[in-house]
This record gives C-alpha cells, structure tokens and sequence, in this order.
C-alpha cells in the first residue's frame, strides 16, 4: 500500500491491530510501517513517534535508522546560510 501512497490506509490498518495483535515482532513492523507512512504524508512527528514505539518492541529494527536519519534531517542546517 505505500508504494502506491495509501498512507491513510496503512495507518488505519496499523491502528487496527494494535489491540489485537500479541507478537512484537510483528508488532514492530506494523509501527515501522506506520512510521513510513506518516512520513509519506510529511508528519515527521507522528512518524517519528511511530518508530519510538517500534523502536521500543525491537530496538535493533530498520526503525532505529529510520528515526535516526529523520533526526539527522531535522537537525541539519547550511551553516553558510546563517552566516553573512
């Protein structure tokens, strides 16, 4: 579904399973995948919230760089922009 940028789909159906669902495994996954799919929709905060929680079931999961490289791109700035 993210592929063909069903974002709101992916997010209802996360949000769906996570009362029903005991795996964490696929627990973390589900809120990875609802990590890409906020981000698809430029909501970085609830994206980067949906990796914390991943992060949290599986703290060597593709999350931790997904959450990391977001961090990375919120913090950048041109120092020569700044500078006159």
């Amino acid at each position: 579904m993210l592929a063909e940028s069903k974002s709101e789909q992916v997010i209802a159906a996360v949000d769906q399973m996570v009362g029903a669902c005991t795996d964490r495994a696929v627990m973390a996954q589900a809120y990875y995948l609802r990590g890409n799919a906020y981000r698809q929709l430029g909501d970085m905060r609830q994206a980067l919230n949906s990796y914390l929680e991943s992060m949290e079931l599986e703290p060597d999961g593709p999350a931790a760089q997904a959450y990391r490289t977001i961090q990375e791109i919120l913090n950048f700035y041109d120092h020569d922009l700044y500078n006159p």
